[in-house]
């Protein structure tokens, strides 16, 4: 055991890094958030104003389409993406892409409970699967963002424009740090709790035109909980993508995911965010480049993450990882940097726009300390 050495002088002022529920955005208090809805129904007038006008944000925010709707639904985003698997596969083949643990996720839902005997198509965590593989005359599932591995799909160039089945898009971690190409996604889904730092429970489900098309003309063959059920006598329910929710919503969540919106619209929408998320990544890249010990667990730049990106540390195992990750919790440099449970041994540190980039800059001289006070101790 050698000495610990002496920590940095300067910590982060926001030392959250964690990919979700992820940081607040910059200036957040709950006083700031508005009050008017809090108590009341939500559907009440001021409920079904306030959840329009989150739903009216979002898509302003995210410059989508009219053609695409958008629905605030239970689950998180695990509960938005269930929704639309039960109700719209089933009707064609499937395919289903894994290059982490929520696509695996998302494997064994279609196997094991929808038992619909997808084709799977798997690359190793820090890997991409072969996307030319891929049959467009099937249903086609994936994550737009590996949230565990850092891995993500490049752009939306290998999902063509006359594809004969649905692309849906775990897109979680991406709404809002990448300009998705929304005329190649027909399902989409996210929670509020990733790149806007919003609070946990609640989903968006946002549905192209022929996804609306598929849940109009197609019935599964198995039962649909009442949470799921999006149509009714053949038609879409549209008053979900107005506001109007399959359950009742905490409005404290939906106010505060309204102020993560506004601040959004403050930085020129999604075009700020993305900068910001773009900066973030940028400054990280940086700090690895300067240390032969750390690398990133996504090799090929151009599938790479720039929100939950992922760090192999040279020689870690989990012990050492999770000793790293709990000297920085204790001296309150950076909180929640772990590498997810099921993902190689290694750092994650989330670089989405509500993290500020002095932060991730002053996180470098930490996890040199880190590094050297954990190895120290071995």
């Amino acid at each position: 055991m050698t000495d610990t050495p002496a920590a940095p002088a300067t910590k982060p002022a926001r030392p959250y890094f964690s990919s979700g529920p992820c940081a607040k955005p910059p200036g957040w208090s709950p006083e700031k958030l508005d009050s008017q809805s809090l108590g009341r129904s939500h559907r009440s007038k001021i409920g079904k104003v306030r959840l329009a006008y989150c739903i009216d944000l979002m898509r302003e925010m995210l410059r989508l389409p009219d053609t695409h709707r958008i629905g605030i639904v239970p689950g998180s985003d695990t509960g938005a993406f269930e929704m639309a698997m039960w109700t719209m596969l089933g009707a064609r083949g499937v395919t289903t892409l894994a290059w982490e643990s929520f696509g695996e996720g998302w494997v064994t839902d279609a196997v094991k409970q929808l038992k619909l005997d997808p084709a799977v198509i798997r690359a190793d965590y820090g890997q991409l699967p072969d996307l030319a593989q891929v049959d467009w005359s099937t249903d086609v599932l994936f994550t737009w963002n590996g949230t565990t591995s850092g891995v993500r799909v490049p752009d939306g160039d290998w999902i063509p424009a006359n594809r004969e089945g649905l692309a849906f898009a775990d897109a979680t971690s991406a709404v809002f740090a990448y300009d998705l190409p929304w005329d190649k996604i027909d399902v989409a889904t996210f929670s509020w709790q990733k790149v806007l730092g919003g609070e946990g429970a609640h989903g968006v489900l946002i549905l192209g035109p022929r996804a609306v098309e598929r849940l109009e003309n197609y019935t599964p063959a198995w039962p649909l909980p009442k949470l799921f059920r999006l149509t009714k006598g053949g038609k879409l329910v549209e008053g979900v993508f107005k506001g109007e929710t399959i359950n009742t919503p905490s409005m404290l969540a939906v106010e505060d995911a309204i102020f993560a919106l506004e601040w959004a619209k403050s930085l020129g929408g999604a075009a700020g965010l993305i900068a910001r998320s773009d900066a973030n990544a940028a400054a990280l890249d940086r700090i690895v480049a300067e240390r032969d010990w750390l690398g990133h667990l996504a090799a090929d730049e151009a599938s790479r993450s720039k929100t939950s990106v992922c760090l192999t540390v040279a020689g870690a195992d989990e012990a050492f990882i999770k000793k790293m990750a709990s000297l920085l919790e204790k001296e309150e440099a950076a909180f929640d940097v772990a590498g997810y449970r099921d993902a190689p041994p290694g750092l994650r540190i989330w670089c989405g726009a509500t993290v500020d980039t002095a932060d991730i800059e002053a996180l470098g001289p930490w996890l040199d300390w880190a590094y050297a006070s954990a190895k120290a101790a071995a």
